[in-house]
């Protein structure tokens, strides 16, 4: 883990306890006397991929620096119902302080790496990868997109300044894909930049335009039907990176990567995952 992808994580625990608890936990505080311990385990009651662990643990260790965690489990393990994840022993006030966000947490980033998971399966034995996108949770996006990964997928662009990507707005706004990848090129040029570049076009005739242009590295064949894409990465013929998006489903995926296009991004990866059971019971 990386010292920033660390100081993100204790931001967030940082803003999602005082969300939860607030002026103070009052439930807790008015029938656990405040020296008590106890110990409880993460207990998997669903079938996927587990995410989470890590963070589960720089949860505890904020509520409560003495905390005792066995891990059992690690992120990325295909996990089954009955599966035990991790016990932890800490102090009983600062256990249930922290409860529902370790779950919460837990339970979506395991729902997302789950549908990753099943995504890269569909394809794994293909050379094409499946990226993430932008369509995550406000704030979250960071973890969501480590559940991504530990699913087998791949991330895309972190956020808008990590690559330019000209979408139909920018091209409509710009007023057409020349003049929108000139601009670019503008701009690369009076602020001594460089990112790399995809552009999107939603038909044969706008690739067409991005051949003769030229100027980016990736060409994004957005909502096209299968031969229409197909015939399209026939026309690129590699002479830039292919990658097909909209509307991509688990029945649909592979016969898009047959056409041979070099990614696929997936938003559902993200938006659609449905976060799975566990439960965190203390053991008597």
């Amino acid at each position: 883990m990386t010292e920033s992808l660390r100081q993100r994580i204790l931001q967030f625990i940082t803003e999602a306890l005082s969300e939860d608890v607030g002026p103070g936990d009052f439930t807790s505080e008015a029938t656990i006397p405040a020296t008590n311990r106890d110990t409880a385990r993460l207990l998997v009651k669903d079938v996927g991929v587990l995410a989470g662990v890590e963070v589960a643990r720089m949860i505890f260790e904020a509520v409560d620096p003495s905390v005792e965690f066995d891990q059992r489990m690690q992120d990325g393990d295909l996990m089954h119902d009955g599966d035990e994840a991790f016990y932890v022993t800490c102090n009983s006030r600062a256990l249930l302080r922290a409860e529902r966000l370790v779950l919460n947490t837990m339970q979506r980033m395991s729902g997302i790496a789950t549908l990753a998971n099943r995504y890269a399966f569909e394809v794994e034995d293909l050379p094409v990868k499946v990226l993430d996108t932008r369509k995550t949770t406000p704030n979250l996006r960071f973890l969501e997109k480590w559940a991504v990964r530990l699913g087998g997928c791949h991330n895309y662009r972190d956020g808008l300044y990590d690559r330019i990507m000209i979408k139909d707005n920018h091209i409509d706004a710009a007023g057409s894909i020349t003049a929108a990848i000139e601009g670019v090129q503008r701009f690369f040029k009076d602020n001594n930049m460089v990112l790399p570049i995809t552009v999107e076009v939603r038909n044969l005739v706008e690739l067409m335009e991005v051949l003769q242009v030229g100027g980016v590295d990736r060409i994004m064949l957005d909502n096209f039907e299968t031969p229409i894409l197909k015939e399209a990465v026939a026309h690129i013929n590699g002479r830039f990176e292919t990658e097909a998006s909209g509307g991509v489903t688990l029945t649909s995926i592979r016969d898009i990567a047959l056409t041979g296009v070099d990614f696929i991004s997936v938003g559902a990866l993200t938006h659609s995952a449905t976060s799975l059971d566990l439960s965190l019971k203390v053991v008597k």
